[in-house]
């Protein structure tokens, strides 16, 4: 069996909950297709959590890694092409904010997802949910988590894959922002599954 190393993040900035880290805790343990769901949280921190997600990287040895964001606002989910070597945005949880920042001086201006992005959103679609490929995470945590693994696999691991979904906010945020984009929990979970699921198909015809 596989491991797949699955990330979400705690609440930031005005979002008093992230749905990626409900999602996550929820997926902790699960098999899905030829992988063993091994679920972490990240904390809002730029200063921290490249460092814990490296970490648990080295400790569990993972054959793939997916994170998932809260894009407040998309009103599909957004599997991400390519991480950006920059931070940039604003504050942290800590009150950090860098600006142009890169996150590795040795590292490329970039890093293309190796998960199977294109697979993915039309898996997404073919279920009935509104998908779509982003080709830009930001410059915040999210593309920071993203371009951390995609460097790891790239310098150190070539056979892990590694990349990252965004996805819209839930109807609580939705109740406390007002005019917010909004999925229920059920299919945002059910996203998540779908692209799991299809990676997992997807690297197993490669192979």
């Amino acid at each position: 069996m596989k491991t797949l190393l699955l990330t979400g993040f705690e609440p930031f900035l005005e979002y008093t909950v992230n749905p990626t880290m409900k999602i996550a805790q929820r997926l902790d343990g699960e098999v899905i297709g030829d992988y063993r769901i091994i679920s972490r949280i990240l904390p809002v921190d730029f200063n921290q959590s490249g460092e814990l997600a490296l970490k648990w990287i080295e400790e569990l040895g993972p054959d793939a890694v997916v994170s998932l964001g809260l894009a407040a606002g998309r009103y599909k989910i957004t599997p991400e092409r390519v991480a950006l070597n920059i931070k940039d945005g604003d504050a942290d949880n800590e009150g950090y904010q860098p600006v142009d920042e890169a996150i590795s001086v040795e590292g490329p201006a970039a890093y293309l997802s190796t998960l199977p992005v294109r697979e993915m959103t039309q898996a997404l679609q073919k279920a009935g949910l509104p998908a779509e490929i982003s080709n830009t995470a930001g410059a915040y945590l999210c593309n920071n988590i993203m371009y951390e693994a995609l460097h790891y696999a790239a310098t150190k691991k070539p056979a892990m894959r590694s990349g990252f979904i965004h996805i819209p906010a839930d109807h609580q945020l939705a109740i406390e922002h007002g005019r917010l984009p909004s999925w229920s929990h059920e299919d945002l979970l059910r996203g998540v599954r779908v692209c799991l699921e299809t990676m997992s198909d997807s690297l197993a015809e490669q192979n």
